[in-house]
């Protein structure tokens, strides 16, 4: 597990204020004093800081750190929950007190004995990025910036951030499980401004993970410096899109953010618990091609969406939901799996210690097929290549999404030509899904840039697939005529 000399939660095991399972088990206790079904603390201390670099100077450096408890009780379908920020024993004991009374009386459930959960080690490594001193993020957002400037005289303006932080969580839960993660982060972000005459386009590039620095032997800042230039100046040539139903064929990687979006929410157990999600007892139905296969995987090393536990004290792994077209699970919470009967697969999460769980995605992958990805492409005469995804809407209920293309190309005769601006992709996701016709056989993983919101909460999550061609979808382009 990754362990920091300079930032170590109190409460965390060898910390100055450790918590031990009988002050857990007490807190347990009073939680189910009323009668709830089920109760879990949640501690948590987070430190981050983040940098942004502009006009050549350091614009801004920043620094916080906060810790607190949440405690939830869970009586039938209904949820008791309460937070502090303080860890002095009267403050838990009310917030237990607080949270118990969505339970109107009677004896609970009994706490069960404590054991701790030994947990996978996805993210080791000796030092966080927190342990660096600033100067060297400060170099390293200088030479990404740099690096984009020297692309081309027309790139007019360079921009460089970098966020981080180090989340160390302990909980403690009815049902027997104390665990403890420290759980590091970090992105990376370039912003390239081009300008020819009176046309002006921008560009970007990132990455990270759960990474130390040593991502950067790999990726340089200087890589994604150029990229974020290569960008802006190819989207000052951009020709207008095209309208209409079109081919598209999706680059591997980031474009798995349309099977996060238009697909994966769906699949999140609480949407299906409610019936609000177009797959709501879809269970054994056929949902997309026969080529499809979509899983959620937690366990993949260093990844943005990776935990080794989920904020529930599950340990997750790699949750199949689509198979080979086939609807066969959800991602589910503690109380989405008590509803279906079914065993927790590691998708609790909330976004701090004042947030209640619930079931979220990690890293939504849609695996790789047989073909080759040049070979796809070669087979559409005329459509759109999506390489990069900006924002997206879509409709939980039933699917149908709105997303924005940040960097696209036409398709000519199976060759891919000049670049779009103005690209939407306009359809419903599991009727896209229905419409794969090819996937290539290889599958990357985004570069871990991707945050994932619902219901107020943000958490941070990975997205992968490989080359997809998609028979048709709507293209709202800008092209008259």
């Amino acid at each position: 597990m990754t362990r920091s000399a300079s930032y170590r939660a109190p409460f965390a095991p060898g910390g100055s204020q450790a918590v031990d399972p009988a002050t857990c088990s007490k807190l347990l206790e009073i939680a189910l004093s009323r009668g709830g079904d089920y109760a879990d603390i949640f501690f948590e201390y987070r430190a981050g800081g983040g940098f942004s670099f502009d006009e050549g100077i350091l614009k801004a450096a920043s620094r916080g750190v906060s810790m607190g408890l949440g405690i939830r009780v869970q009586k039938a379908a209904a949820t008791g929950f309460a937070y502090t920020e303080d860890l002095d024993w009267e403050s838990m004991k009310r917030a237990a007190e607080t949270a118990s009374q969505i339970a109107s009386g009677g004896n609970g459930v009994k706490v069960k004995s404590l054991i701790r959960k030994e947990t996978p080690h996805r993210y080791e490594f000796e030092a966080v990025s927190l342990d660096s001193p600033g100067i060297s993020k400060r170099a390293l957002l200088e030479r990404a910036a740099q690096a984009a400037m020297a692309e081309n005289p027309k790139i007019v303006k360079a921009e460089a951030s970098f966020a981080e932080e180090i989340r160390e969580i302990l909980l403690a839960t009815s049902d027997g499980t104390i665990a403890f993660d420290s759980q590091p982060l970090f992105r990376m972000g370039v912003r390239a401004i081009a300008e020819d005459g009176n046309k002006r386009q921008e560009g970007s590039s990132g990455g990270g993970g759960r990474f130390s620095l040593a991502y950067f032997d790999d990726k340089s800042p200087e890589f994604h410096g150029r990229e974020a230039a290569r960008q802006a100046l190819l989207m000052l040539d951009a020709r207008e899109a095209p309208a209409g139903e079109l081919p598209v064929v999706l680059a591997p990687g980031d474009s798995g953010i349309l099977l996060h979006e238009a697909v994966g929410h769906g699949l999140e157990a609480d949407f299906n618990r409610k019936g609000t999600s177009n797959y709501s007892g879809q269970i054994g139905n056929n949902v997309a091609s026969e080529l499809c296969t979509v899983v959620d995987d937690a366990s993949l090393a260093y990844s943005r969406g990776t935990i080794n536990v989920d904020d529930e004290g599950v340990e997750p792994s790699r949750s199949v939901l689509i198979e080979k077209g086939k609807l066969i699970g959800y991602m589910h919470d503690k109380l989405s799996s008590r509803h279906f009967k079914l065993t927790p697969t590691g998708n609790g999460r909330r976004e701090s210690f004042s947030s209640i769980p619930l079931p979220r995605m990690t890293n939504t992958v849609l695996l790789a097929g047989e073909d080759d990805p040049e070979d796809i492409t070669r087979g559409v005469k005329t459509g759109i290549f999506a390489k990069k995804f900006g924002g997206g809407q879509v409709d939980i209920s039933n699917g149908d999404f709105v997303f924005s293309l940040t960097e696209s190309y036409l398709i000519e005769d199976g060759k891919i030509t000049a670049p779009l601006k103005g690209v939407n992709l306009i359809g419903n996701g599991p009727e896209v899904l229905r419409r794969v016709k090819k996937l290539g056989h290889d599958v990357a993983i985004s570069d871990g840039i991707w945050t994932c919101g619902k219901d107020g909460q943000s958490v941070p999550v990975g997205v992968g697939c490989p080359t997809i061609l998609i028979d048709r979808i709507t293209v709202g382009g800008t092209k008259i005529g």
